[in-house]
């Protein structure tokens, strides 16, 4: 029964990976909706709307939120659906058993698996989320109002206003999808071919493969291009520095390069929440050591 149990585990559950929280916005580090939120909105604040004539919602990356919260599961369970099940219960009867989902059972016993509520930020309509083409793992998140405001000042006048419109009023209120397939748009959605076109045509939506399209930030191609520019200048300045690492209030003094678009700390917070670098704490504050072998 050990060794099911440790299988189911190592199957089901994602493994730890290492943290930096050392700019923790509410100081302990706590993880709750309440104190995620503050750590987006924190995020934001680092964002340059003049870089994008304020035409894009600020844009933070998922991981950026790791290098401000220790436990990644806990920032995860506010902004992503999670595949991962963990064991709570053991009972020795049946009768006993509550109304869990079961995942393995033996004569004598039954292992009861929990499944708390996840994605809280947005399941009520606060957040959205969005692949970024560069990278498998990269997640862009954006205030649902954020999201509204933007695109739909970047669609007035046009023709395809309407539809934009509608196709807002259906994904904001309670849609937590990263994309849609072609059975939810026509039949769930209620939209036409020829509206499906116009999404994709104003950039809300954008091709996955053959019926089916991820939710997108209109014009974001842009940021793409300066972000990854300005990720890896800031890993070439820990790269080059003495022995491959910097104290992360010097970093955050450097004056930025041409490639560097955005504030120093913005880039920070990536870099330490995609573990690109290492953290290490020192009585002089927090150390930044590049990572042998990464590729960004």
């Amino acid at each position: 029964m050990n060794r099911k149990r440790a299988l189911i585990a190592d199957t089901f559950c994602l493994t730890k990976r290492r943290r930096c929280a050392a700019d923790s916005v509410t100081g302990d580090s706590q993880d709750g909706a309440a104190d995620i939120r503050s750590s987006l909105k924190y995020l934001v604040t680092l964002f340059s709307r003049k870089l994008f004539n304020d035409s894009l919602p600020p844009v933070v990356l998922k991981h950026q939120l790791y290098s401000l919260h220790n436990d990644k599961t806990a920032v995860d369970k506010q902004v992503v659906r999670s595949d991962c099940f963990r064991p709570t219960y053991k009972y020795s009867s049946w009768q006993s058993v509550p109304d869990h989902f079961i995942i393995t059972v033996t004569h004598s016993e039954a292992l009861v698996f929990s499944l708390p509520r996840q994605n809280e930020l947005r399941e009520n309509g606060e957040l959205l989320m969005f692949q970024l083409g560069f990278d498998s793992e990269a997640f862009a998140l954006v205030f649902a109002e954020d999201y509204r405001a933007k695109v739909l000042q970047g669609e007035a006048g046009r023709g395809t206003l309407g539809t934009v419109e509608k196709f807002l009023a259906k994904l904001i209120p309670s849609c937590s999808d990263l994309s849609f397939n072609k059975e939810k748009m026509l039949k769930e959605f209620l939209f036409t071919d020829s509206e499906i076109t116009q999404l994709v045509k104003s950039g809300v939506l954008t091709v996955r493969d053959a019926g089916s399209w991820w939710l997108s930030i209109p014009n974001s191609g842009k940021f793409i291009k300066y972000f990854i520019k300005g990720r890896k200048a800031v890993l070439g300045m820990v790269k080059k520095s003495k022995y491959g690492e910097i104290l992360k209030t010097e970093l955050e003094g450097r004056r930025t390069t041409s490639q560097v678009k955005f504030q120093m700390k913005y880039h920070i917070h990536d870099i330490i929440g995609a573990e690109l670098v290492e953290c290490i704490q020192t009585t002089s504050g927090t150390l930044l050591r590049h990572v042998d072998g990464n590729v960004n």
